[in-house]
């Protein structure tokens, strides 16, 4: 069992929590854009009550521990390492209550070349309990606007976790992917479900659009979220989304799996 004390000593050690490599700028500038309801930040949320600037800040230095400061302008962000964790023991809560009953669940990601192994770690143990993980839409086309202009990208499973990739570039059990906030790829996921007969999930793990887009659908949605994803936040306030995990989401892959431990065993899910 990975003690609380070592795995806040990791995050600190890898640049999870505690200064982070997100800048202060870049946080600073979603908080603008999720104000002005830019869809590039609001990632598929519906915020119920308008956000300004100073209040997204205040919610952030809240849930994540950023500088409340308006006048902290540039150099890197910081997350609270203690809220870190008590959002992995929420996280792990959730799962859990799903796993106890054997429930359905889908799994998706806009990280696939960072956070990929976690999820799909995750995916493993929930099904070896008995839980079924739902892989729908494979293969579907999905057009996403990007800074490029509208790009078509196909839906795609590896280990029963949904990402997207460049059309033609699927190899079997390959985990590489795009890059993507958009709330299109769980929309669809979540309609061929229903179109399907399947059962609909009771929880839906993951980032980005994936938590957003299905939790202002009305699922159950946890996940995480870095210093400039404020939409999992404002959605978490909102009770849009269930929890939202503050971390930097963008480390090297293998810098998670002491948080895949440690969720795993909080979750009673360890083999």
């Amino acid at each position: 069992m990975l003690s609380r004390g070592a795995l806040r000593a990791h995050l600190l050690a890898a640049g999870l929590a505690g200064p982070v490599a997100t800048t202060r700028e870049a946080s600073l500038r979603s908080y603008r854009l999720f104000a002005a309801r830019d869809p590039r930040a609001t990632l598929g949320l519906d915020p119920e009550r308008a956000w300004a600037e100073r209040d997204l800040l205040a919610l952030m230095a809240d849930r994540c521990g950023v500088s409340g400061d308006p006048a902290h302008v540039s150099g890197h962000d910081v997350i609270d390492p203690e809220r870190t964790l008590s959002g992995l023991d929420a996280f792990a809560g959730r799962l859990a209550a799903v796993a106890e009953r054997r429930g359905t669940v889908l799994f998706g990601t806009g990280h696939p070349h960072r956070l990929l192994a976690f999820y799909a770690s995750l995916a493993d143990a929930m099904s070896a309990v008995g839980c079924l993980v739902l892989t729908p839409a494979q293969g579907r086309c999905v057009d996403i606007t990007t800074r490029f202009g509208v790009r078509t990208y196909t839906l795609d499973y590896v280990r029963g976790v949904a990402m997207m990739r460049e059309p033609g570039a699927r190899d079997p059990g390959c985990e590489t992917g795009v890059h993507s906030h958009s709330p299109l790829p769980v929309r669809v996921a979540l309609e061929a479900v229903a179109e399907s007969g399947d059962p609909l999930p009771e929880l839906v793990v993951g980032d980005h659009g994936w938590v957003c887009g299905a939790g202002q659908l009305g699922f159950e949605a946890i996940g995480l979220a870095d210093t400039d994803d404020p939409a999992l936040f404002v959605g978490e306030a909102e009770g849009h989304v269930s929890v939202a995990v503050p971390l930097d989401d963008a480390v090297r892959s293998d810098y998670y799996q002491p948080l895949t431990r440690y969720v795993l065993n909080r979750a009673c899910l360890s083999q």
